[in-house]
């Protein structure tokens, strides 16, 4: 078994069989307000916090202000004394979009790989990251290469990116042949609000477990209910007491 790198999410450790593979590049995918930011900072915080591995946050969408405020909202009360201490160390969309040059950004993301002792990264969002390319053939080189680079400096890394479509099969990108591993966050409206769900696609070495499973937000961070009623991307439910796809069964929505 290879080793793995807990994500401090109670319930996807268990799905995923312990956690990330050690030194894997993880595409971390859903629409907007899916909570895959607050993942991310779910990753980084129990990362110092559970494990005492140190991890950088990048970010060419938000603030470290915002950044840090995301992450006191759902009880994360010691972030900021993490970052303080330099055991999450953010790079905020002020830092890397200051040069307006790739190379630029990526030699200060390298020095910083180099000088400090970090185990997990988080880029925030990889959309963004892509537009300092002309066309797809340099979007796959770079790509390569970055994730090449994460790995060779001992990072377990999650790359998030956002899609415009609620159903993740409609949004089949190059990266996602590109990375190791690919976790979908999912949302549909409800009457009362929205429900929440995460898809583990793929994880390249790992014996997953492929159901969608609810997922829910909350003061402590995220928490994903492996033993409710998974959801098949094949057609309805498949927990216990689901009915198969189309026949209104359920409590929840089919894919």
């Amino acid at each position: 078994m290879p080793d793995v790198v807990q994500t401090g999410v109670d319930g996807l450790d268990s799905i995923l069989g312990g956690g990330i593979v050690e030194n894997a590049t993880v595409l971390i995918s859903g629409n907007p307000g899916t909570g895959k930011s607050l993942f991310g900072l779910n990753y980084l915080y129990t990362g110092v916090k559970d494990h005492d591995e140190r991890g950088i946050y990048v970010s060419f969408e938000e603030n470290a202000e915002d950044i840090q405020m995301a992450a006191e909202s759902i009880g994360f009360d010691k972030f900021e004394e993490y970052v303080d201490s330099g055991d999450i160390k953010i790079h905020d969309k002020r830092d890397m979009l200051s040069d307006g040059d790739f190379t630029a950004t990526m030699d200060r993301l390298l020095e910083e790989f180099t000088d400090g002792d970090y185990d997990r990264l988080v880029l925030d969002s990889l959309t963004m990251f892509q537009l300092f390319f002309e066309n797809e053939r340099e979007k796959r080189t770079y790509l390569l290469k970055f994730s090449d680079i994460l790995k060779q400096h001992g990072l377990t890394s999650l790359l998030i990116n956002e899609q415009g479509a609620v159903f993740p099969e409609t949004e089949i990108g190059l990266e996602n042949f590109l990375t190791d591993g690919n976790i979908y966050f999912i949302q549909t409206p409800t009457d009362s609000g929205v429900n929440r769900y995460v898809w583990v696609a793929k994880m390249r070495k790992q014996d997953i477990n492929t159901d969608i499973f609810p997922m829910e937000i909350s003061d402590g961070g995220i928490t994903v209910h492996e033993k409710a009623s998974g959801f098949s991307m094949m057609g309805g439910e498949s927990g216990p007491g689901g009915s198969p796809s189309g026949t209104g069964g359920g409590n929840g929505p089919s894919f």
